[in-house]
Order: C-alpha cells, then structure tokens, then sequence
C-alpha cells in the first residue's frame, strides 16, 4: 500500500478530508468537483481496472461546497474476482492521506414493502452475508484487530443528512442493508429470508469498505439508491439497465443532498478530532 499513497500523495494537494463512494448510476457528482483532479484507477499503483457498466473507474480530488474530498467513481467488488484486500485498498491509502470521514453510496434493491425505484435510504445498520471480511489477515497498520460494529453508521452524520434532507425537501428513508456477494441477483426466496433477517435493501457492495473504514477509526455515512424492486417483489425482471435509470432519475437531488450535508459533516468530524 505504500506505492499507492505515495503516488496519490503527490497528487492530491491539500489532502481530501471526506472520501465519497459513487455507487452504480451516482458517479455523476463527481462532475459538481472545483479544480478537479482525476485519476483512472489503472494509473494507480495497486488498483485494477473497474469492469463493471456504468462505473466510470477513476478518482476525482477537489472541493465540494468548500470542503477537500476524494470520490471514487466507481468501485472495486468482491464478485469481479478481486480479493477483499483489493477492494479495501482504496480506504486504507485515502485515510493515510489524512481522510478522516467516508460517505460511501450504493445501488440496491428494494425489500421493505412501499419502497420505490428512485426512493434515498439511510442506512442504519447492515448484515454482511458476503461470506468474507476484509480485515482477515495480519493486521494493518493503524487497524483495529476487533473493531467495534456496534455503530458502522455514525449517528451524528445520519441525523445531519436527515436533517438536510427536509430543509431541502428530499426524501429519504432509512433502514438495514444486507450485503450479498453476487454477481447474480437473488431469488425470490432468499428475498424471502432477508426479510426475515431484517433487511430492507440488499446489494452487492460498501460494506467492505465500511468495515475498513471503522477499523481505521473513520466515521461513515451511508446512503442507498433504492434502484428497483427484489425479486419476488418487483413485476419485471431485474436488469443493471433499471439500476443505471434510476440513478439518473435521482441524480439532482442526490447530489445536492451530498452537496449541502458534506460541511456540516465535515466540520463535526474536526471538532470531534480536535
């Protein structure tokens, strides 16, 4: 990982505080970026090459709303064949810049009954049923060896997006993600027992990154882009096209929700480092 921070050190000047995630059909905050420097993934000591459609496979370093960030657009999954230390690299060389705060977002199916394609989900809580963990291994320096799960999710972040949320009249739900290895999308019984489970979105993805990001001692926000209805649940057959059409639907107001939260959450973070 030293290869990997020392390039991105030399390139990102100041270092970003916050770290954005861009999840499928999302990427396009990275376009609201100030003096923006962007960086392809294969440029970048470490990082493989994003395969998936609709992930445009690049870092994207500047200021949003006056603060430093980093965004991802696009991301690295376990179901491309990548090892969960490939997927969590970009976490642990962006915190050894100096990040200090993850807002990392997703695509997902909708589980809880009233969910709609287009609908902004909080996440709250997850369950990993990925069947890996990217801490397995020797320990990385500057990680908990058993980082505390109680609260992946910062409370005081979620109560500020929630906040900007109805000062701009956005939407948003909240509830428990569960994270699934993929790549094929799940059958209409095991809906069924994620339900049951207690899950109201389901993924493919952020939670590896999320669990990275706590041992590090980062505080994260989590947003899901409900991006169609579960097997089961949904008329139509599921398709990543549906997922791609959602996000633009839900482009704008995405990205003013980012836009506006990332200063409070910003200037929290500080006060609660200094």
């Amino acid at each position: 990982m030293h290869e990997t921070t020392a390039y991105l050190r030399e390139r990102f000047t100041p270092a970003p505080g916050v770290i954005l995630i861009l999840g499928s059909g999302l990427g396009g905050m990275a376009d609201e970026i100030v003096d923006p420097v962007a960086i392809p993934y294969e440029q970048v000591p470490g990082f493989p090459r994003s395969t998936v459609v609709g992930h445009a496979g690049r870092l994207v370093a500047g200021i949003v709303n006056g603060v430093e960030v980093v965004a991802m657009q696009g991301r690295f999954h376990l179901y491309e064949g990548w090892d969960p230390s490939v997927v969590a690299l970009p976490i642990r060389a962006l915190a050894a810049l100096g990040a200090g705060a993850l807002v990392v977002s997703n695509a997902a199916g909708g589980l809880r009954p009233g969910f709609q394609a287009g609908d902004l989900m909080l996440i709250s809580d997850h369950l990993n049923l990925m069947g890996k963990n990217p801490l397995v291994g020797p320990v990385a320096v500057g990680e908990e060896r058993f980082p505390d799960m109680t609260a992946p999710y910062d409370a005081e972040f979620r109560k500020i997006a929630a906040d900007v949320a109805q000062e701009e009249q956005i939407p948003l739900q909240e509830g428990v993600y569960a994270a699934v290895l993929g790549p094929s999308y799940e059958t209409p019984a095991e809906i069924r027992m994620l339900r049951l489970l207690g899950a109201d979105a389901v993924g493919m993805s952020t939670v590896p990154e999320v669990i990275v990001a706590r041992a590090l001692g980062l505080r994260v926000l989590g947003i899901s882009l409900i991006s169609n209805l579960a097997a089961g649940i949904s008329p139509v057959p599921l398709s990543h096209a549906e997922v791609m059409e959602a996000g633009a639907r839900v482009q704008e107001p995405f990205g003013r929700l980012i836009r506006k939260l990332l200063p409070r959450i910003a200037s929290t973070n500080l006060a609660s480092e200094a």
